[in-house]
């Protein structure tokens, strides 16, 4: 495997992973995909001073310029933000991008995939995908989950996206192994909201416990990942009910628009946001920015082990 001609990490970044120091992978299709520019450099910037101010080193990770990159410069960072040409990068785009220079934004699976390469075993993002609703018909499941069940990376998230059907999210990921860890919570949460109804098996009560569960996986070779639910914050959540009436009308906005594939979550989260008054985006930013300091908690409890 020739990794040095594609893996770009960053100086920072390449010396904490070899010291073992924490590190923090961060996605950037939220960047590119998920929210506008200037909203999304200032969002950038606050979430890897969020990570730093926790004793972990964020790394940032995309597809530039033929390269997998670890840690991005203020340019790079400016490109994911602005350009109007960034694709939304899964498993089966990463060779592609990487062969003809295209520039890509990561998704949980991509990130995974390079944190991996990179030597990181932790991941903060808002939430993962998952089994589409209606995915018995149209077989539309997120890469992420196949990546969770094979990369060695714990992911933490805000649960998977409310848009998705979650029942089916945790039964898929039973089968292949996968453990869902809540941080404080016996439910998996919903993304917006902090309760869905499906409980967990195993509800970690700090940081310090997660950390000795990845250590105890991977000790013992159990291969893949795992996910820990990390509720939004109480004051910034929404309304269990409200908001599964919204994404109701959201999914059958796109059904009727024959909406499918990589298109589909930007546009539901789009009809959410528009039918919330911005309220559902103000609530994104702001688990995210709590699923980035409970990952550098982890991050920080798993180097001391």
């Amino acid at each position: 495997m020739n990794l040095h001609e594609y893996l770009s990490v960053a100086p920072e970044i390449a010396e904490a992973i070899a010291q073992g120091k924490p590190v923090v992978a961060l996605e950037s299709t939220i960047l590119s995909h998920g929210m506008p520019y200037p909203e999304n450099v200032e969002f950038a910037h606050k979430v890897e001073k969020i990570v730093r101010e926790e004793g972990a080193i964020p790394a940032t990770t995309a597809i530039i310029g033929g390269k997998l990159k670890v840690g991005l410069n203020d340019e790079e960072l400016l490109t994911m933000c602005k350009a109007e040409n960034v694709g939304k990068v899964s498993r089966r785009d990463v060779a592609v991008y990487l062969a003809t220079g295209q520039t890509g934004a990561t998704t949980v699976a991509t990130t995974m995939i390079i944190a991996s390469l990179a030597g990181i075993r932790f991941f903060a993002t808002g939430g993962i995908g998952g089994v589409h609703r209606g995915a018995e018909k149209t077989m539309d499941i997120s890469a992420d989950l196949q990546e969770l069940a094979n990369t060695p990376v714990c992911v933490v998230c805000a649960g998977a996206k409310s848009i998705l059907d979650l029942g089916l999210t945790l039964e898929y990921l039973e089968t292949y192994g996968v453990p869902v860890l809540g941080l404080r919570t016996d439910e998996l949460p919903a993304f917006y909201c902090r309760t869905s109804g499906y409980k967990l098996d195993y509800n970690c009560q700090d940081e310090q416990t997660v950390a000795k569960i990845m250590k105890t996986k991977w000790d013992v070779g159990l291969k893949g990942g795992a996910v820990v639910g990390n509720p939004i914050p109480e004051q910034y959540a929404m309304d269990p009910d409200y908001m599964n009436g919204i994404i109701e009308k959201a999914v059958a906005q796109a059904n009727a628009e024959h909406i499918h594939g990589k298109a589909i979550t930007p546009f539901l989260l789009a009809h959410i946001k528009d039918m919330t008054g911005g309220s559902s985006f103000a609530a994104n930013l702001e688990l995210a920015y709590n699923n980035a300091r409970a990952c550098s908690k982890i991050a920080c409890a798993y180097a001391k082990l």
